[in-house]
């Protein structure tokens, strides 16, 4: 499947970011892949590297082997309804972007024996630094191992059951959120003790990406790298301290939750 043709069904901002970032990976070569949108004109960028791009979805899904469906939750039934007869179980994989949507839905839209998958990444996909979860029906090894070597070009690929899929929303893509909003917390902070705007948000941004990093490359707990810096007596457990007084670990834990229970309902 390596050389497979890919088309992306919704070019906006998500489509489009996935799309780049295969670029940009050389995952695949712009005459390999075809973007639609109803309106070609913002596909110009696209356009320009030498990807097709086209409002028309049913020959996008002729031309290609490989169909990433990024259009809206809203919209997707319709589409993929108006499209289900140029699926060949033979040729196409499917992959869903789509939120909310399960396997089951989209089986029972799209022809039977298509393989089907369904990924959630986060909105940082556009610098190929997302975390996708991955969940799919139907699909052979061969298939698996393709997607999963497809979404590891745009950051780092986790399967999990469809059923942790919502929880998968809310702590990836809701989480980039989350993270956002500390950083800005910690801006206002730095502005308050004496930073510009500008430098503080770069002091806060960085330490964040750090302290990510740290996590990751080195596989360790967080408490093993705060332990680190907490010296007896010191500023940063003072600080810890208070920030777990007024409820920082709490507000978060409920926001999380929070988050879940609108998802599920």
């Amino acid at each position: 499947m390596k050389h497979s043709k890919i088309a992306i069904i919704g070019g906006g901002n998500l489509g489009a970011a996935i799309a780049e970032g295969l670029l940009k990976s050389k995952f695949i070569t712009p005459d390999h892949l075809t973007v639609t949108r109803r309106n070609t004109d913002a596909l110009g960028t696209l356009a320009q590297q030498g990807v097709h791009t086209t409002s028309d979805n049913k020959k996008a899904i002729h031309d290609s082997e490989v169909i990433i469906v990024a259009v809206k939750p809203y919209n997707v039934r319709e589409i993929l309804e108006s499209l289900k007869e140029n699926f060949d179980p033979a040729r196409h994989i499917v992959i869903s972007v789509v939120t909310g949507v399960f396997l089951k839905d989209l089986q029972g839209i799209v022809k039977t024996g298509v393989p089907i998958f369904r990924a959630m990444p986060n909105t940082a996909i556009a610098i190929q630094e997302s975390v996708t979860c991955l969940c799919h029906q139907g699909a052979s090894v061969e298939q698996v191992s393709y997607v999963t070597e497809l979404f590891d070009q745009l950051g780092i690929t986790i399967s999990i059951d469809e059923k942790l899929m919502d929880a998968a929303t809310v702590l990836g893509a809701c989480g980039i959120a989350y993270a956002l909003r500390f950083i800005r917390a910690s801006t206002q902070g730095g502005i308050e003790i004496g930073f510009d705007a500008k430098t503080a948000n770069l002091i806060a941004a960085q330490t964040v990406k750090g302290a990510a990093e740290l996590l990751l490359k080195l596989n360790r707990h967080p408490e093993e790298e705060i332990d680190k810096v907490t010296t007896p007596k010191g500023c940063t457990i003072v600080g810890l301290n208070e920030m777990e007084h007024q409820g920082f670990s709490s507000s978060l834990i409920k926001g999380i939750g929070a988050s879940y229970d609108k998802i599920v309902k």
